[in-house]
């Protein structure tokens, strides 16, 4: 039976195993957790409120020993490890405070005397979660579905066994049976699908096409967060140095390895050399080494297979015309190291114009004029998040009405906030995590009528 396995990116180097589930064990676990489902949903929100934040307070404790198991099975540095824990912190608080009021039941006025919704849970939701944020993007799920009365079925990302361990012994240390982790592999994911009630999906978008297809032939509900290729757009009147500063910290933060992350950087042509220029100099800056260690500004890729896929389309890129302006060349030392990489007039003979790309390599895209700016914003099968810089705040306003992106920031990169519907269009996925939209996508609007 395959187990799940962690290796420390910084070194290349096996650090932990585990074996996975049986089906009997993934029979056990489903049993246990309907039985604790129909114990949670008879709580009050205001009574899970509370408990969720037994949970909150739990997390912030042992911020410092879950960021440094982060660190070890992904290879993200402390700093972007505890920022992780910090806001699922926050966000574990802001569903405690909001969801209660929001889960209320609502009178609507009809012929009726006496009619309305009630929001109501749906039972067990399975999520299939990724291994670049481990504990958020768990609870930004969970959070929300476990405030609405649900059961939580989580399979964490084979890669990062210890992490979600740790968070497994925190949620139990909070009092909460309502949630478990599913050691399984693939051939138990559709047993999985087929025993809950809903599906929650975050990682790549040929998985999500997969899972969408099992789910369907059950009829579950889904909601999928999958692909990012995220332009940024730069006009002629930006202010070129913070447009360049932002689209280096996005594009680089976590070793480039988030879907949300500026990709695709495309500028017009009144700036386009020197936003190239100032650009290259901020990733020049970039120091790689342990994620330990303060001084490190980039960190490794968390898998050998991911670092080569990366570097077969730099290649590819290079082969079909772009020019390499930074980085692109393998380290020949231990771990999986990627230098940051800069390929600017990227073309659409290249493959990665028409992929994700999940590493420290920035593509720039030059545009003919504004109007282009956003025909190549929108040329790409995926539609998660953009950005657009110029000193004119209407005319931002104007070009971001015709991106096709669940979000569009002006004179920032793209984000996640927790008062704000996260989610894509086309290939990005579908379905909203995070505010009030994110906390109905997991329950049964259930409408009253009384004659």
């Amino acid at each position: 039976m395959t187990a799940f396995t962690s290796c420390n990116p910084a070194t290349g180097e096996v650090c932990f195993t585990r074996p996975a589930w049986s089906a009997a064990a993934l029979a056990h676990s489903l049993a246990a957790l309907r039985a604790a489902q129909r114990r949670w949903v008879a709580l009050t929100a205001e009574a899970r409120a509370d408990r969720l934040l037994v949970l909150a307070d739990q997390l912030a404790l042992q911020r410092e020993a879950l960021a440094g198991l982060i660190t070890l099975e992904v290879g993200k540095r402390t700093g972007e490890c505890l920022a992780e824990i910090d806001k699922s912190v926050q966000l574990i608080r802001y569903y405690a405070e909001l969801a209660p009021e929001l889960l209320q039941s609502l009178q609507i006025s009809t012929q009726a005397s006496r009619s309305g919704v009630a929001f109501e849970p749906l039972g067990l939701v399975l999520a299939v979660m990724p291994w670049n944020y481990p504990i958020w993007q768990v609870l930004r799920f969970a959070i929300p579905a476990l405030m609405s009365g649900n059961g939580c079925l989580v399979k964490p990302a084979p890669s990062v066994p210890q992490c979600s361990q740790l968070l497994l012994d925190i949620v139990r240390q909070a009092g909460l049976e309502v949630l478990d982790m599913a050691w399984i592999e693939t051939e138990l994911v559709e047993e999985a699908i087929r025993s809950c009630d809903a599906v929650a999906f975050t990682g790549s978008t040929h998985t999500g096409r997969v899972i969408a297809s099992l789910a369907g032939r059950h009829l579950k509900k889904t909601v999928l967060e999958l692909g990012g290729s995220n332009p940024f757009i730069v006009l002629a009147d930006a202010d070129i140095e913070a447009a360049a500063r932002d689209a280096a910290h996005s594009r680089f933060r976590d070793a480039g390895q988030s879907c949300n992350a500026a990709k695709r950087m495309i500028v017009v042509p009144e700036i386009a050399d020197a936003f190239v220029a100032a650009f290259c100099a901020e990733a020049a800056e970039l120091r790689a080494g342990d994620p330990r260690d303060p001084a490190t500004t980039l960190s490794p890729l968390t898998r050998a297979d991911l670092r080569e896929a990366l570097h077969a389309q730099v290649l590819d890129a290079c082969h079909h015309g772009a020019e390499l302006k930074l980085g692109g060349r393998m380290p020949n030392t231990p771990g999986f190291f990627y230098p940051a990489t800069v390929l600017d007039r990227v073309n659409p003979a290249c493959s990665l114009y028409h992929e994700e790309v999940f590493g420290p390599v920035a593509s720039i895209l030059r545009a003919a004029d504004e109007s282009d700016a956003v025909r190549l914003a929108n040329d790409t099968p995926f539609g998660l998040g953009a950005s657009v810089y110029s000193a004119d705040n209407d005319r931002a306003w104007a070009l971001a009405r015709q991106i096709e992106a669940g979000s569009v920031f002006i004179n920032r990169h793209t984000s996640s906030d927790l008062r704000l519907p996260f989610g894509g269009v086309k290939a990005s996925g579908y379905g909203r995590e995070l505010s009030e939209f994110g906390l109905y996508e997991f329950v049964n609007i259930k409408t009253y009528w009384q004659k």
